[in-house]
């Protein structure tokens, strides 16, 4: 896959394209994904995600609390991996939204894209004020030549509620219902920092996961279970979300406790993975009865581990 932006056309290729956030890339937006890269295939045409950020939202409501599933750099490895031949990042704007339908039909989906077929939801609104539907794209269709496929209600509303649910599920820590409907483990991806070391002085060293982008939707504080592709190596081990109560903890800190796993990662980037979720946060009459509590975590893990990936 080939992720570009507007300022370069997409290479003297016919294409079918279809737009929009896809945030998550659920199993929703995978039967459209799907679909698009089926009818790609089936007509020698490149498939085509135009798509925008930051999230319209950010640009348009400067107030708007926006936490989205994945970031930018996590929705395009999870495209790439379902195969997908150019994801576009056009940069929102407020210039940019009021850019009239016909304007961005001509000089977007056709000279810079050059559509033959796009596959849009029968709501889509689009162009300045968002006063354009499918029916002015039908009609802008037959006069540019490219054919325009509707995607139903249905399919729509599979696309909604999915993400509504998502969201709900990791803010309430239901990993395992979030993971259903992604059809993908949820992910965090960042930075491996330096932190107090306090792990380490009980026997739990872990890495403290730094993640830029403050728009990324962190779930429930708590504990989890995760696993992690490092140095082409699949480790797993056990994550606390929260404060750190037990040792008077005053931010929030990601921090993973691999199993079996004893290599200098700092600075690293690194994938985390969730793949159960194992209690809440909790604060500890002592350091020995967090210890303790860590031993039973590990324990619970390494047998869910065993269980469910042999």
């Amino acid at each position: 896959m080939k992720i570009t932006n507007l300022a370069n056309s997409i290479p003297n290729c016919p294409t079918v394209v279809t737009i929009g956030t896809f945030d998550g890339v659920h199993i929703g937006h995978q039967k459209i994904i799907k679909r698009l890269i089926h009818t790609a295939n089936d007509s020698s045409l490149k498939s085509v995600i135009l798509t925008f950020f930051p999230h319209p939202r950010m640009v348009l409501q400067k107030d708007a609390n926006i936490k989205l599933i994945n970031t930018i750099k996590e929705r395009a490895v999870i495209l790439n991996d379902l195969g997908l031949d150019y994801l576009v990042i056009k940069k929102f704007s407020k210039t940019f939204s009021r850019l009239s339908a016909e304007d961005f039909v001509r000089t977007i989906l056709v000279e810079k894209l050059n559509a033959k077929k796009v596959i849009i939801g029968y709501d889509h609104r689009f162009g300045r004020n968002r006063n354009a539907d499918i029916n002015d794209l039908k009609k802008f269709g037959a006069q540019f030549g490219f054919e325009v496929e509707e995607i139903s209600a249905q399919d729509i509303n599979d696309v909604a509620v999915s993400s509504t649910k998502i969201r709900k599920a990791l803010e309430n820590g239901e990993i395992a219902k979030a993971n259903a409907y992604l059809g993908y483990p949820f992910m965090l991806t960042g930075k491996v920092v330096k932190g107090k070391a306090l792990g380490r002085q009980i026997d739990y060293p872990t890495a403290n996961i730094q993640i830029p982008e403050a728009y990324k939707l962190i779930p429930k504080h708590g504990a989890y279970i995760v696993n992690a592709l490092i140095n082409k190596q699949l480790v797993y081990g056990m994550m606390n979300i929260g404060f750190n109560p037990t040792v008077a903890g005053n931010h929030e800190t990601i921090e993973v406790h691999f199993f079996n796993f004893n290599q200098n990662i700092y600075n690293k980037a690194i994938q985390i993975n969730l793949l159960h979720r194992l209690r809440d946060e909790q604060k500890f009459e002592s350091v020995e009865a967090l210890k303790a509590q860590l031993l039973v975590d590990k324990e619970t893990s390494l047998h869910y581990i065993k269980s469910h990936f042999n």
